[in-house]
């Protein structure tokens, strides 16, 4: 049998850090060698990893892609709120390294990404878009990652110069629930995924930390880790 894949985990301590933590006791194809959070140095850490899976905040970004390319090892990047500098670090580090870079890891969701291509192309311009999305209190980025996403989706798709109009609602302890409106004469469409658990996050990236392993370098989504 072959040893399982090695991980750090960089923001441990988070929301989405402790959610990884606790599934991987029951996944024996995955370890957590090393873990690390705020102010923790990454680089004594990345050394024993096989892939390097970051939950933590936009800011680490620098020192983790910097790190990564120093000693050679995968990315799993689940931290959302990258300024467009941040993002262009990534790109140039999936230039020699694999990296899955996901605004959401849910398989459902990413089932959403597809439908709303699907819808924008389908109806028509009589049906205009727009996206609602809602978190809980403490999500500090507003419009969120996915929502951004999804209204990339639709621009895309309807060859928009125009904005998607998003509405970004934060409250209680609410996971995630993101709705896709195509409001039209007389009816609507509305597309809608509700997280009713972190876990589903925490799987799919998870699955992407299996997938990567051996791949050649270049920035991947989780599309490419569901094949969709």
């Amino acid at each position: 049998m072959k040893r399982p894949v090695h991980v750090l985990l960089v923001g441990a301590a988070g929301r989405m850090g402790r959610t990884v933590v606790d599934l991987v006791k029951n996944d024996p194809k995955i370890q957590i060698v090393a873990q690390c959070d705020l102010g923790e140095p990454i680089d004594p850490a990345m050394k024993n990893c096989d892939v390097a899976m970051d939950f933590s905040h936009a800011d680490a970004i620098t020192e983790i892609c910097r790190t990564a390319l120093h000693h050679h090892k995968s990315l799993v990047i689940g931290t959302t709120g990258h300024s467009q500098e941040q993002r262009r670090l990534i790109e140039g580090a999936a230039q020699s390294l694999a990296i899955v870079f996901a605004p959401n890891f849910s398989i459902g969701v990413n089932a959403l990404f597809w439908l709303t291509r699907e819808a924008a192309e389908l109806l028509d311009s009589d049906f205009n878009p727009e996206i609602i999305e809602t978190h809980h209190k403490m999500k500090k980025d507003a419009p969120s990652g996915t929502a951004k996403t999804l209204a990339k989706i639709l621009k895309t798709a309807r060859k928009m110069r125009s904005e998607v109009p998003i509405q970004s609602i934060r409250e209680g302890d609410v996971v995630g629930e993101h709705t896709v409106i195509f409001g039209g004469s007389g009816e609507r469409v509305e597309l809608t995924h509700r997280a009713a658990s972190r876990e589903i996050f925490a799987r799919g990236a998870l699955r992407a930390t299996h997938w990567i392993i051996g791949k050649p370098p270049g920035l991947y989504s989780m599309q490419d880790v569901l094949g969709l």
